[in-house]
């Protein structure tokens, strides 16, 4: 299971109704693929079917395909995230306190189960999927399937770890702030927040009820399309729920944020790809900068202003009897809820109708948002750290969507060089769901991006980049701190055209000094890999007037790489117009 194993929905229901597998062998296949994954992320399950209840339904599938009967999702083993009811399991939301044994099931797991598809289990989740990150939880914290030691995600950690482990063709997920597009960014898929109302939330623990959605993780947009259409649809046991209606939405005019307002909280390797998103969506459409202000100020509103009131409403009960049964984060966002007063509610409500007249007027000239689903990723240790710091960079771009009654569509967009993914999310009007997952097809076939990274099974090396242009180069004098720390050379690469380089005065062994300038050139450098702990102890041998920053290489990438300080200028001789190390060193030869 080394290599990412991605399950398709489409093809399994095909399969099945061909005749060329049985239910009973992929729910067999299913099994055994969670079994062996078991020793690598238990945590990603709160409960899950008995082997023996699963066959017996994977049997009761095959007799009624035998039978003649049409079922588009025959045979498929998905899994469903613990705050949404399924009849047979206990409902958790992850607070063992809350659990209760459900009458019957959510009406879009019914509708799932009736189209032939095998509930596996049901996920874990940030406790009442309050949170971003996925570590909220008393069942253990799901990581992210290509890097363990990376958060999954959340609040649907576990549904996104499922699908992006092989171990089911989809997941159905929530999305109140985010939570059904930052896992799939996070682990390289795709994650479908339809509009509010679209699908049904009977039998859905409410986190926000009026802006609560159900939504689902997969591989492609064929099993989002394919789910839709069995799933959507009015609903008159669910008081949120409205008449299925499709918009058609072009994707001529797409509105992105102006560059002054993003925020990328650091994470170069997000800005690089972010970017490189709208050089490919430039060639779909034109790309336009658009005022993020009013959006973010309504984002603000969902932790910020009254609306954690709402969070608080879902749990006043346990709140006041058992407190402590509550995850400590989790009780302190929803207890500020008390606090809320009806005037301050009745304000937030009139601020918010300002701004969503000021969204949907932003559609009169636009057609679709592409945005960066987060602006970067933390580690497991880093989140537990800052749980609610963190989690806010994490919904930066999120957290206004359901408060402004849109459609999101959450794309992979690439990796990180840590093997996290990176995604943009199409936003449009409400009802535009099926127009964006046209857009994310066109999307995706010009950009052709590789498949996803390798699994990672037994959590990986953290590595850095590093970028070298003098004495450390290969066959210098000083490369020698670079092989003892079992560095791998990455390549031979050039700077951006915006660097000078000199040669330092009076430097034993000589040394140079690789300064960004506005009318530089291209520098040679070779970039090697290091573990973290051994580009620590590097970077604490780097003597000055030298010392280790971020270079910017041709391609537009960043690596950390050396740089100088001003006092290495003094004396130093220009040696640009030579582009490289090697180049003066032969000169002095």
């Amino acid at each position: 299971m080394s290599a990412p194993f991605r399950l398709s929905a489409t093809n399994i229901a095909q399969a099945v109704m061909r005749g060329e597998t049985s239910a009973v062998e992929q729910a067999q296949a299913a099994l055994e693929r969670i079994a062996a994954y078991d020793a690598v992320q238990p945590q990603i399950w709160i409960s899950r079917a008995s082997p023996d209840a699963l066959l017996d339904a994977a049997r009761a599938i095959d007799a009624r395909v035998a039978a003649g009967e049409h079922l588009p999702l025959a045979g498929v083993p998905f899994a469903v995230k613990d705050n949404i009811d399924v009849a047979g399991f206990e409902t958790t939301a992850a607070c063992p306190a809350f659990a209760y044994a459900p009458e019957g099931s959510a009406t879009v797991v019914e509708r799932m189960l009736a189209a032939g598809a095998l509930c596996v289990g049901k996920t874990n989740l940030d406790q009442f999927a309050t949170g971003l990150n996925g570590t909220r939880s008393p069942y253990g914290a799901p990581r992210n399937a290509h890097n363990l030691a990376y958060v999954s995600g959340g609040s649907s950690s576990g549904s996104a770890s499922a699908v992006a482990a092989g171990l089911v063709a989809f997941a159905l997920g929530t999305d109140t702030a985010g939570s059904g597009r930052v896992p799939a960014a996070f682990q390289h898929l795709f994650g479908f927040k339809p509009s509010k109302g679209r699908w049904s939330t009977q039998g859905l623990v409410p986190a926000c009820r009026s802006i609560d959605c159900i939504s689902v993780f997969t591989d492609d947009t064929a099993d989002a399309r394919l789910i839709d259409t069995i799933v959507a649809g009015y609903d008159a046991a669910d008081a949120w729920s409205k008449p299925l209606a499709d918009a058609p939405r072009s994707h001529r005019t797409i509105g992105v944020p102006r560059r002054d307002q993003r925020l990328f909280f650091g994470d170069t390797e997000a800005e690089y790809l972010y970017d490189k998103a709208l050089e490919v969506l430039a060639g779909l459409g034109t790309v336009v900068e658009i005022d993020y202000a009013p959006l973010q100020e309504a984002a603000q509103l969902l932790y910020g202003g009254p609306w954690v009131a709402e969070r608080t409403a879902a749990l006043a009960d346990l709140l006041a009897t058992k407190p402590d049964a509550i995850d400590p984060t989790v009780r302190e966002i929803v207890s500020a809820g008390l606090e809320t007063r009806a005037v301050h509610l009745f304000k937030g409500i009139y601020r918010l109708a300002e701004l969503k007249r000021h969204a949907d007027a932003l559609w009169d000239s636009i057609d679709v948002m592409a945005f960066p689903t987060t602006g970067t990723t933390y580690r497991v240790a880093e989140m537990l750290a800052a749980p609610i710091a963190l989690n806010s960079a994490l919904g930066f771009y999120t957290n206004f969507v359901n408060l402004l009654d849109m459609a999101a569509l959450a794309v992979p967009a690439g990796a990180r060089g840590n093997a996290t993914g990176f995604g943009i999310t199409l936003i449009g009007p409400a009802d535009t769901d099926r127009a964006l997952l046209d857009m994310a097809d066109a999307y995706r076939a010009a950009a052709s991006l590789p498949p996803p990274p390798p699994l990672d099974l037994e959590g990986k090396m953290q590595t850095v980049k590093l970028a070298v242009v003098g004495a450390h180069l290969k066959d210098m004098p000083l490369h020698w701190q670079l092989t003892s720390r079992e560095a791998k050379f990455v390549g031979a690469f050039e700077t951006a055209p915006e660097y000078r380089l000199y040669a330092i005065a009076n430097s034993v062994p000589p040394k140079p000094a690789l300064v960004h300038s506005g009318e530089g050139a291209s520098i040679a450098v070779e970039v090697y890999e290091l573990g973290v702990a051994e580009f620590g102890s590097f970077t604490v041998e780097v003597p000055p007037p030298l010392a280790i920053g971020t270079v910017t290489l041709s391609d537009g990438s960043s690596v950390k790489g050396f740089v100088a300080e001003p006092r290495a200028l003094t004396g130093a001789e220009d040696i640009t117009h030579l582009g490289g190390w090697r180049a003066y060193i032969a000169q002095l030869t």
